[in-house]
């Protein structure tokens, strides 16, 4: 097993065996349960190093979503981005809704749903886009930044919009959610809808024709509640 780099097998080993004699298993029934033990964890392992490459929330998994929230959003439109038919035609998610309503939770549960079916995702923050493209800029990296953007599966972006942009900053979202466009699909969280995109953009032009491509290739998901934040505010025990 160490020789063919199977010795994490020995980690299940006992037990199979123990069910193995138990059910009286054919040798063969056996040999593929011990496979699909060492293929299930090397997949497990797989998707936990593309989701920490891609600098996903661990603790961001849909199985963790807290249904006693006091907030409201279209669950069978959930269900359906869960699916990632999205990906597969290359259209895009806008998650949009008030502070501390789940909006980043959720996109980045989706992202852990895509790397455990194999998907190559990146997530960050909009203003950590914009600081990532300025700084290629000053290191003459800014095509190597670019295509950091461009080639993985799903692009999310966090809180988008949430600032003006100068006219450079405008350029570089342009240049990702077009080129983007029909070739990958991006995943964008906002406090704001698209109507009111367009005013923080430095180029109307530019900021008309990325929000049109952008806006017309995208499910939305709207969530609207109260903050989730006000409950983990930590507090004194009460003592007996």
């Amino acid at each position: 097993m160490r020789r063919l780099k199977l010795s994490r097998i020995l980690d299940t080993l006992p037990e199979r065996l123990t069910l193995a004699r138990q059910q009286k298993m054919p040798h063969q029934d056996f040999l593929l349960l011990v496979l699909q033990d060492e293929a299930s964890r090397r997949d497990g392992q797989a998707a936990g190093l593309r989701a920490q490459k891609g600098q996903l929330d661990p603790k961001a998994q849909l199985e963790a979503w807290d249904e006693t929230a006091k907030v409201s959003f279209d669950k069978t439109l959930l269900n359906e981005l869960a699916s990632l038919r999205f990906l597969d035609t290359h259209h895009n998610a806008l998650i949009v809704g008030p502070v501390g309503v789940g909006k980043t939770f959720l996109a980045h549960a989706l992202g852990h749903v895509a790397c455990r079916r194999g998907h190559s995702v990146l997530a960050q923050p909009m203003d950590k886009v914009l600081k990532a493209m300025r700084h290629a800029r000053l290191t003459n990296s800014h095509e190597q930044e670019l295509r950091r953007f461009l080639g993985v599966d799903l692009l999310i972006v966090d809180d988008f919009c949430l600032d003006s942009m100068d006219a450079q900053e405008s350029r570089d979202a342009y240049e990702i959610l077009t080129e983007r466009h029909r070739r990958g699909s991006v995943i964008v969280t906002s406090n704001r809808g698209p109507d009111e995109w367009l005013a923080t953009f430095a180029d109307p032009i530019r900021a008309q024709s990325a929000i049109d491509r952008f806006a017309n290739s995208a499910f939305d998901l709207v969530i609207e509640g109260e903050s989730y934040r006000s409950r983990l505010k930590p507090a004194l025990a009460r003592t007996a």
